[in-house]
């Protein structure tokens, strides 16, 4: 009896210790989080960010990015599977997981023969999820939902003079971000229902700038600005079957609810006399002028003997049917207001899937996932009364076990990612992304047993 007391609480302290650890892991991760929100650069430095609400983000999580997105019909018990609230029901019941992502980005611009590189660097999410009831999985997070981030600038003679130019200056920043809070229910075996309900906030600024460099001629500057404050409503449903002992089906299928965004947009427009220094300034504003399209989606992932994962995902965003606003002059007056011929409806097509031999299996080899993914992406506006660019894309990526002394159910997502963009006559893009993203899953409902 004295032998065996003491090693019981030398037992209960590691266990303590152990706990202890956890919790200033995810506390240190929540700061790490916190800090690169405060100081990420955007992620973009596409001038096509100038259009309609910017440039759409992917909203998929490590796991996802390495297929290129594809996540309607994922069932993960060990990933936090967003973009299909009615995934949640299948999460662990013993663990809560957190997954927090970070990207970097190298961009190739080509226009005619100019040609010119930009880098940056984003965060991209932080979700977390968990079981909170039997068959009933919650999740909540912060995602990016649109960025805006150019400036550049076109200098160019004024007619046919070949003595006075003119220089247009072009800048923009901001996006809209979500934050969410879901849930998934499974009322019966294979059948699962999903919502996710969210805040979206944000603000986006645009600058356009004509000068000269004859001093006699006016300076005109249009600055666009919004806040945007509204929810966010989204629903999914997946149904999961057993073909046979091999063969797994799983078919997914979500509906996001389009709405006003809640923002009177504004134009302000500047004109200044460079000689006197005299400006004259018109402000002209758009009631609920922002608006998010209704988008619809399908999927299925059919799974082979618990390795093979393989499947495909269609999404449609119903942008065509609302309006933006748009400033324009027309024998000399001024207008600021809806187009409805602006933007366009939205479509993309993705497909991929993962191999991991035995997740379980005691070979670090045989537990890592490896993932391979493409995507096509239609454009949701026009530019000058034609499409803008088109999106094709192709990623590979790997799930990488941790294992150490505290952990061995963690993982680490890497993937890259080439994504081409081009439209007849305009700019054309070649990216490439490196998508790093940790999803840390412990037991924290576990019952410990102490002799």
């Amino acid at each position: 009896m004295q032998n065996i007391l003491p090693e019981s609480r030398v037992g209960q302290t590691n266990i303590y210790q152990k706990m202890n650890f956890y919790r200033k892991s995810f506390v240190s991760v929540l700061l790490l989080f916190f800090i690169t929100m405060a100081y990420a650069q955007s992620g973009t430095n596409s001038p096509y960010s100038q259009y309609g609400l910017g440039q759409l983000t992917e909203q998929s999580s490590g796991f996802n990015r390495g297929m290129n997105g594809l996540a309607l019909g994922f069932r993960e018990h060990n990933q936090v599977n967003y973009m299909n609230p009615a995934s949640y029901s299948s999460i662990d019941s013993l663990t809560f997981i957190f997954d927090v992502g970070l990207s970097g980005q190298l961009t190739n611009f080509k226009e005619g023969t100019q040609k010119i590189n930009a880098r940056n660097g984003d965060f991209e999410y932080a979700v977390a999820g968990f079981r909170a009831f039997k068959h009933v999985g919650v999740s909540f997070g912060i995602i990016p939902f649109t960025n805006v981030g150019y400036s550049y600038a076109v200098t160019d003679y004024l007619g046919d003079t070949r003595t006075t130019t003119y220089t247009n200056t072009y800048s923009g920043s901001g996006g809209i971000h979500e934050i969410f809070l879901g849930a998934g229910w499974e009322p019966f075996k294979g059948f699962s229902i999903g919502a996710n309900i969210g805040y979206i906030w944000g603000d986006i600024t645009r600058y356009v700038t004509n000068s000269y460099s004859d001093s006699y001629v006016n300076t005109l500057s249009k600055y666009y600005k919004s806040e945007s404050y509204s929810y966010d409503l989204d629903f999914g449903v997946q149904y999961s079957v057993n073909i046979n002992k091999k063969n797994n089906l799983t078919i997914g299928v979500t509906y996001g609810l389009g709405h006003k965004l809640g923002t009177d947009p504004e134009c302000l427009v500047i004109s200044n006399n460079p000689s006197t220094g005299v400006a004259d300034t018109t402000s002209f504003s758009v009631k609920n002028g922002y608006e998010i399209p209704t988008t619809i989606g399908g999927g299925f992932v059919w799974i082979y003997k618990d390795k093979w994962k393989v499947g495909a995902d269609v999404n449609y965003q119903k942008w065509g049917s609302i309006g933006f606003p748009v400033y324009n002059v027309v024998n000399d007056v001024q207008s600021y207001e809806l187009s409805s011929n602006y933007y366009k409806d939205r479509y993309k097509f993705t497909a991929g899937g993962e191999f991991c031999a035995n997740e379980n299996s005691r070979r670090f080899i045989d537990r890592v996932h490896f993932r391979l993914g493409t995507s096509y992406v239609t454009p949701y506006y026009k530019v000058n009364g034609y499409d803008g660019p088109s999106e094709f894309s192709i990623s590979a990526g790997f799930g990488i076990p941790i294992v150490n002394a505290y952990n061995n159910r963690s993982i680490l997502n890497i993937s890259g990612q080439w994504v081409h963009s081009s439209a007849k006559d305009m700019l054309t893009e070649n990216t490439f992304r490196i998508n790093v993203g940790i999803t840390f899953n412990e037991r924290w409902f576990m019952k410990w047993k102490f002799e």
